[in-house]
């Protein structure tokens, strides 16, 4: 069994440079690093995100087609139930789910190893047709930001905190829920 822990932040909320901090392509080397020539991506759990870096979310809001994106409790639920519908269509678990209105957190457990970024696209392709079925689609043209977190829980400790930090951690939830409860 597989188990992941899935993030993506919507269009434009959490912008690569970002003041809180962000995990991004741009790469640097810090002192626990390996000792390689080749450059990390520091995107694991318990990690520490990029420092801010003002030039380069000065470059994204510059670059940005649209308004940025924030959910409704009316858009969350209907991601919810999509979400629930995509991994019940996959045989996937969703062990736990936090949707706030710039970003979504999933646990999910799988039998088979899948590509990470394909599920993460998986879940945001059919949640983006589920909103546009009732919303107009962002000026943008999409719900979120391109990518996300794909991160590996290595064992079962992983698994219970990352459950741990999706319900009871995040800021201003719109919904959380599990695979035994509902918390709106």
């Amino acid at each position: 069994m597989w188990h992941w822990l899935l993030t993506s932040t919507t269009y434009g909320t959490w912008l690569p440079g970002d003041a809180r901090g962000s995990v991004t392509s741009v790469r640097d080397y810090r002192s626990t690093d390996t000792n390689t020539r080749i450059r990390v991506e520091h995107d694991q759990l318990g990690e520490a995100w990029e420092a801010p870096v003002p030039g380069l979310q000065r470059s994204a809001i510059a670059q940005m087609k649209g308004e940025a994106v924030w959910l409704t409790v009316e858009q969350a639920d209907i991601l919810l139930e999509q979400f629930k519908a995509s991994a019940a269509f996959r045989d996937w678990r969703l062990l736990a789910v936090a949707i706030m209105p710039n970003h979504f957190h999933l646990v999910v457990a799988i039998a088979i190893d899948f590509d990470p970024a394909k599920m993460l696209q998986e879940f945001k392709g059919n949640g983006s047709r589920a909103l546009n079925h009732k919303f107009p689609k962002p000026a943008s043209g999409t719900w979120w930001t391109k990518s996300g977190s794909k991160r590996k829980l290595k064992d079962e400790a992983a698994v219970t905190a990352a459950v741990n930090y999706v319900l009871h951690k995040q800021p201003n939830p719109l919904f959380t829920w599990s695979d035994s409860h509902h918390h709106g």
